[in-house]
């Protein structure tokens, strides 16, 4: 997002320098990571000693908005516009403390932004749990609402130590992973708009501090401010010589409906975020950061944004400079404001919005507008309530941040997570104890770095999937055999000798930032380099089949590893954060049975034929749509893929048969009905007898063995045909439970017609249709009857 932000590590001032040396520091130095005493007071307002304190802002029992525009009134003009920009000077004579908004918490703390500091002061690590994509894997809400949890408590920790100059955490991003090519589709939740809404939800209430995931008012006072980012519809980086800063995407109404907004709505109406980040993207013609209809139709007044609009990194210079939209700074400054913009990241609105005022394009009720927002997110956060460390979080200290829960807590995500794309002939699991010596191989093998992705912080305490191994196997022989993931240098000879002297062979290939990332989209879904034929090579020299693990984030083309019997096993690890390497040994070695699904379809690399800028969801004559709503192309993997060492079987049951009999839904009659008479309009039958047409559903799982395992179902609609732009099936939810090995579980499930039996029209309204339409969980289908 950001324009510190780009391929390797230059995500910090220093670059990869300054990477490297934090990393060292977490590896050499372990006391750190214990997180000793305090490193000093955080910054806050309305103390005894403030100026204020008497003044109504000050007045912790007053309503937060109420607050923030009596504190706004105070301001002078100049002192207002300082406000605009991520870092937001001081107010000495108000006594208010200077802030830096731009933080990072994608998965777990991160250095990424200007306000989170773990290069100085006394605690110089934070919990890095997987990057999400893998995190997605797991199919779990619970797991990704706790994350969240576990991330804002440590951010919140870190404020109370003095180590960070603001709470409001630009995360998560729930863009959909539209095309395999993308670079950032790592920090994403995966390509299906259900998951990512349900992702959202979950995150955003945890990084908030909710006392559970479940659709409730948030914490009278915030734990963190959830932003949830890029809105809307933003996917691509820079694809031969298309740059998202400049990237015009058209983008159509059903498109936007039922795939790129759904995420961005959760995120406010389920999740409740205090936060939404507009996209660089200029969509049918106006950029989403200048966009009324986008920013106050949409964001405040249809989905109820209570909080405030955040522009990308340099989005609005970008606006002027990269778009021309239009032909005055003053003249982009106001037109962002007035859209409905708060905030700038970058210091652009600081610089030019008085004169925007001073020329008549910009008024001081603009302005206000905006800072109202952005001071009752303060206000909601306790920064004007005195000492936080004698507020409702005070408790949080250095002693809370990489605690032995959330060690287990990254654990538990990557073991969830990983997944299990092929397992020839049982050659997993190994025996722990009957691996005399094996060979382990690959770039990816001993690099701390492939197990966090971007936007990470230091990690506490993180183990490489080489020592994973090693604390199974006595014997491991380790050869990197490419020089990086690009693999220009490979040392494919030396490998294959090594292979053929060990028991077991197993390969640590893939990708890293250097391939994808945010600033750069891949033009090829093949391996890099010389990798193929390395892991050829070894597979060909190996006494018995090799196992093949995969760190990537966007998906790979396999196919020659897929078809080729030398090769075992394969598992996608995604970047599985910190506890990567013990993840990925456990499942090796049977103490975790692999219960993880992929959150996107794996494409051949014959996709790469297809424009990134084509934004159509949907098939059309030589153009196969994309993700597996709308593919109809060959796939490497499925979405929703992945192995288990257990056979499980599923019957579907549901509790109703035609929920069209309901009296309620009759009654509404004519008024929801569509014009041709062949469905009806959710918005017309509304939210009371949606909740009256809900009906249970039941998934009767059995694990036939040979393990206890944790088993996830997705449960998916389909239509009689898919014409219409109908999608071929759409995830109506999952749901999922560890079962001992010969045991039965019922996995419940509350199946919403107005959710998960509508489609969206081409004019962007969701319908219902009147018929049949068929739940299924794997190969078990149940029919249900809608009207007809």
């Amino acid at each position: 997002m950001d324009r510190h932000q780009n391929c390797g590590m230059a995500v910090l001032a220093g670059g990869a320098a300054a990477a490297l040396r934090l990393l060292a520091a977490v590896a050499v130095v372990p006391a750190l990571l214990a997180g000793p005493a305090a490193a000093g007071a955080p910054p806050f307002s309305c103390g005894p000693s403030s100026p204020s304190r008497a003044l109504p802002f000050c007045n912790a029992k007053l309503p937060a908005a109420q607050r923030a525009a009596d504190l706004v009134s105070r301001m002078t003009p100049a002192e207002k516009v300082s406000q605009l920009g991520d870092i937001s000077p001081g107010v000495p004579r108000l006594g208010v403390p200077g802030y830096k908004w731009w933080n990072e918490a994608l998965h777990g703390v991160a250095i990424s932004g200007k306000g989170i500091h773990l290069d100085q002061g006394a605690v110089r690590s934070a919990t890095s749990f997987p990057q999400v994509l893998l995190t997605a894997a797991a199919f779990n809400d619970n797991l990704w609402f706790r994350i969240g949890q576990a991330t804002g408590r440590e951010a919140r920790a870190l404020y109370n130590i003095g180590q960070a100059e603001g709470l409001a955490m630009w995360s998560p991003n729930v863009n959909i992973f539209r095309d395999p090519r993308w670079g950032r589709g790592q920090e994403t939740p995966g390509e299906d708009p259900a998951v990512a809404s349900r992702y959202a939800a979950a995150f955003v209430r945890g990084l908030q501090g909710s006392a559970s995931n479940s659709r409730s008012a948030p914490p009278s006072v915030l734990l963190t401010s959830a932003c949830c980012k890029h809105a809307t519809a933003y996917d691509l980086e820079d694809w031969k010589g298309v740059s998202r800063y400049s990237f015009k995407a058209t983008v159509t109404a059903q498109d936007l409906a039922d795939t790129f907004n759904p995420p961005f709505q959760s995120c406010v109406v389920e999740g409740r975020a205090s936060c939404l980040m507009c996209a660089y993207t200029s969509v049918n013609g106006v950029p989403n950061c200048a966009n009324a209809d986008l920013l106050t139709k949409t964001f405040r007044n249809s989905w109820g944004l209570d909080g405030y609009v955040a522009a990308d990194c340099d989005a609005v210079a970008i606006m002027r400079n990269s778009q021309f939209y239009r032909p005055t700074a003053e003249d982009t400054v106001a037109a962002t404001l007035k859209a409905g913009l708060d905030i700038d990241c970058g210091p652009y609105i600081q610089q030019y919005a008085t004169a925007a005022i001073q020329k008549g394009k910009l008024t001081q009720q603009d302005v206000d507008k905006a800072l109202k927002n952005l001071f009752t997110t303060r206000m909601r956060l306790g920064h004007f309530d005195g000492d936080p460390k004698a507020g409702v979080y005070g408790n949080l200290g250095a002693a809370q941040i990489c605690t032995p829960e959330h060690k287990n807590l990254a654990l538990e995500a990557a073991l969830d997570g990983i997944v299990l794309l092929k397992n020839g002939a049982g050659v997993l699991p190994l025996k722990r104890g009957a691996v005399a010596s094996a060979a382990v191989i690959g770039h990816n093998a001993n690099d701390v770095l492939a197990l966090l992705g971007n936007y990470w912080g230091p990690p506490c305490a993180p183990t490489t999937p080489l020592q994973g191994i090693q604390g199974f196997v006595k014997n491991v022989m380790f050869l990197a055999g490419c020089n990086t993931a690009a693999c220009n240098a490979a040392a494919t000879p030396q490998a294959a000798v090594l292979a053929s002297s060990s028991d077991e062979v197993i390969l640590f290939m893939g990708l890293s930032q250097q391939q994808e990332c945010e600033g750069k989209d891949r033009t090829s879904l093949l391996l890099p380099g010389n990798q193929q034929s390395l892991i050829t090579a070894v597979a060909n020299a190996a006494k018995r089949p090799v196992i093949l693990v995969l760190l990537t984030g966007g998906p790979v083309d396999i196919t020659f590893a897929q078809s080729n019997p030398k090769i075992g096993a394969i598992l996608w690890a995604g970047y599985p954060g910190q506890a990567g390497g013990l993840a990925i040994a456990k499942v090796l070695f049977g103490e975790k049975n692999p219960s993880g699904k992929l959150p996107v379809t794996w494409y051949p690399e014959e996709f790469t034929k297809i424009p990134m800028t084509d934004m159509r969801m949907r098939a059309a004559a030589g153009y196969p749509g994309r993700t597996y709503r709308f593919y109809n192309g060959k796939t490497i993997y499925k979405f929703g893929h992945g192995l288990s060492y257990s056979k499980f079987s599923h019957r579907l049951v549901t509790g109703r048969k035609n929920p069209v009999h309901n009296t309620s839904l009759l009654a509404a009659g004519q008024t929801a009905t569509t014009e041709d008479n062949t469905g009806y309009h959710v918005d017309h039958i509304g939210d009371e007898v949606c909740d009256q047409l809900k009906f249970p559903a039941v998934v009767k799982v059995k694990n036939h063995g040979p393990m206890d395992g944790k088993h996830t179902a997705l449960m998916f609609l389909r239509w009689p045909n898919a014409t219409d732009g109908r999608p071929a099936r759409q995830l109506v939810g999952f749901q999922s439970q560890h079962i001992k090995a010969g045991e039965k579980a019922h996995l419940r499930f509350q199946v919403s017609p107005c959710e998960h039996f509508s489609r969206v029209r081409r004019d962007g309204r969701k319908v219902i249709d009147k018929g049949s339409h068929f739940l299924n969980v794997g190969k078990h289908e149940v029919e249900i009857s809608f009207g007809a």
